[in-house]
């Protein structure tokens, strides 16, 4: 696929998870996807495998984190990889404290299916919304 069509694959798929279309979602990624979220003492930590993962972080973030999520605003992409850019504001459910999350998700696409996301994201902020006092 060409790089033009990995993007809008990667934009679709933002898109799905944006207006909860599980179906749209699973379409766009490979059986044995790899959703790797970086970090400690925070909910979302941890490496998901496979479509039961993606199902379970996504279900985990619903249960755990207030988000505006909203389309990343830049996309840069070569080959295979597709970098999202974005902001996440929000607030971790158990502790109602706030968050702001500047991110990059490293997502891998291949033959029109999303393979692996690697998050880059500020976990420090994310760990201290989510510390009881």
């Amino acid at each position: 696929m060409s790089i033009d069509e990995n993007v809008q694959v990667v934009k679709d798929f933002f898109a799905a998870i944006g207006s909860g279309d599980k179906q749209a979602m699973l379409a766009l990624v490979a059986e044995d996807i790899e959703w790797i979220i970086p970090g400690e003492d925070w909910p979302l930590a941890g490496a998901y495998r496979g479509h039961a993962g993606l199902e379970e972080v996504l279900e985990k973030a619903n249960q755990t984190v207030e988000m505006s999520y909203p389309m990343p605003p830049e996309f840069l992409a070569q080959g295979d990889r597709v970098l999202a850019i974005g902001i996440a504001i929000g607030e971790i459910k158990a502790t109602n404290k706030p968050f702001k999350d500047d991110w990059v998700f490293d997502i891998t696409v291949r033959e029109g299916k999303l393979t692996k996301i690697r998050e880059y994201i500020d976990t420090q902020a994310l760990a201290r919304a989510s510390r009881r006092a």
